[in-house]
């Protein structure tokens, strides 16, 4: 492949209603949409999913367009790149800001598979021709969780899942699990507790939970695995988990139990494939996680999700649950809790360049390396 060019845009988009968490509360969305261009003209689009500030990791919308802009864009120039596969090695060389690597690694791959008149989800090896959809609640008010739990079920999707914290727990899933006894649900804590609050979450071992998603520290894996020996709820690794080597010593530690894989906390489309590899050989179960990503960023976790391995419906909603239009054409359905993996070459879906540009604040073009 020989690159001619690659475009970076800053979009920014409000929410249809606040994500929120104990970690931060989300009304607008900023993230980097990556277009790289062959000499052809064939485009393929990433996703920077970076959040504006360092809440979620230390990546930030800011922080990736610099790497991006003076050290990952000039290296796909500097060297020949003839297979997806090769550019994580290449980036390599760069420590750190797996979101941004993965953004431009990931536009990389779209523009391959197109490359190849082929589907992205066919060139990496899934085989399922529709995905399970589940569904996130976050929210610090019960009955709006009640209604959307209960919206979410008329639409089809197979589980739920709640953020919880140190203050939202026990009482609030006896309430949920009253109104929905049957519901598969999981939880995310997103590192609110210690190793201290061992009996807190014993507690919630009776509300028969798919898994309690990253209780302890975010780049804990030794204390996970204390703390997995003393529940029978099933542990799930998230931002534990940003690399190969990660996911690794959490399977031989006995760490967890489920891992969520993310295309851009784990630096890319190719590292995420070989954690999925990793979790099929070690009998781990797996799932693909969002970002609240735009419908480019969903494009990729759904190719993602077509792997075999990916037994545990994943954050995969409708383009409608977060905006009012997306930025790709068709957006994104749930179809009797399910979505249809595309079939069209590369990621499938085509960029509503109307809506694109709407949406866009900063737009700079890099030619051979040059702004």
């Amino acid at each position: 492949m020989k690159f001619d060019k690659v475009v970076l845009r800053i979009i920014d988009m409000p929410l249809k209603k606040p994500f929120v968490t104990h970690l931060a509360t989300v009304k607008t969305r900023k993230s980097i949409i990556v277009q790289v261009v062959d000499e052809d003209g064939c485009s393929g689009y990433g996703e920077v999913v970076a959040f504006d500030s360092p809440w979620y990791t230390e990546e930030t919308v800011q922080t990736a367009y610099h790497m991006l802009k003076d050290y990952l864009i000039p290296l796909v120039f500097a060297n020949q790149i003839e297979h997806p596969a090769q550019v994580t090695t290449i980036f390599s060389a760069i420590k750190g800001n797996p979101m941004a690597k993965a953004g431009l690694e990931t536009a990389i791959w779209d523009l391959y598979a197109k490359r190849c008149q082929q589907p992205l989800a066919q060139v990496i090896g899934g085989t399922r021709e529709k995905v399970a959809a589940g569904a996130v609640v976050a929210t610090k008010n019960m009955q709006d969780a009640i209604k959307q739990i209960e919206r979410f079920l008329e639409q089809g999707y197979q589980r739920v899942k709640l953020k919880i914290n140190q203050q939202m727990d026990y009482q609030y899933l006896k309430e949920i699990r009253s109104h929905f006894p049957t519901l598969p649900l999981m939880v995310d804590a997103n590192s609110s507790y210690t190793l201290k609050d061992i009996e807190k979450l014993q507690a919630l071992d009776q509300f028969d939970l798919l898994m309690i998603e990253q209780p302890l520290g975010t780049s804990d894996i030794v204390d996970h695995a204390y703390l997995q020996s003393q529940l029978k709820t099933p542990i799930c690794l998230d931002e534990s988990i940003t690399s190969f080597h990660d996911a690794q010593s959490a399977i031989q530690l006995g760490s967890c139990q489920v891992i969520n894989i993310k295309i851009g906390r784990v630096g890319g489309l190719q590292t995420a494939i070989a954690i999925h590899d990793l979790c099929i050989s070690n009998q781990v179960k797996l799932w693909c996680g969002g970002m609240i990503e735009y419908g480019i960023s969903k494009a990729h976790n759904l190719a993602l999700s077509s792997l075999t391995g990916f037994s545990i419906p994943g954050d995969l909603p409708a383009s409608t649950n977060y905006w009012e239009e997306d930025i790709i054409e068709p957006e994104i359905n749930i179809d009797q809790g399910y979505i249809q993996v595309p079939t069209k070459d590369g990621i499938g879906f085509s960029i509503n360049q109307r809506r694109l540009t709407e949406v866009t604040s900063y737009v700079e073009t890099f030619v051979g390396g040059e702004s």
